[in-house]
């Protein structure tokens, strides 16, 4: 088993809601990635601006993924509840090199319960 605080060779580094939004509160240059489906972003969003990479539809904007995320920044990537995020996150460090990627555990169900209640949960 490996220690999740010392993330397995290319795979993303885990960090709670509380943490990221302290960070984002702070003004670190993170860039919040959301992997749902649209109908997910309008049931529940977040009170910062993401980047919208649903997963179903890869191909739309896969093209594009090095003009819509900074390669130099840190990435944050979202999802429900953690696991589709983390495919995500596995594949931006493995395939396209990408740094320093989070993955945010327990999605944004984790953000309604531990950051902004006001954020729906579904």
């Amino acid at each position: 088993m490996h220690h999740p605080d010392r993330p397995q060779a290319g795979t993303p580094q885990t960090i709670r809601a509380r943490e990221l939004q302290a960070r984002l509160e702070q003004g670190e240059p993170i860039q919040l990635v959301d992997v749902r489906e649209d109908a997910e972003l309008e049931l529940a969003q977040l009170a910062h601006p993401v980047v919208h990479l649903p997963l179903s539809r890869s191909a739309d904007w896969i093209g594009n993924l090095h003009q819509l995320l900074d390669h130099n920044r840190p990435v944050a990537v979202l999802c429900h509840a953690g696991v589709r995020s983390w495919h995500l996150g596995c594949w931006l460090i493995q395939e396209h090199g990408y740094g320093a990627v989070w993955n945010v555990q327990g999605g944004i169900d984790a953000w309604s319960i531990e950051v902004d209640p006001g954020v729906p949960r579904y």
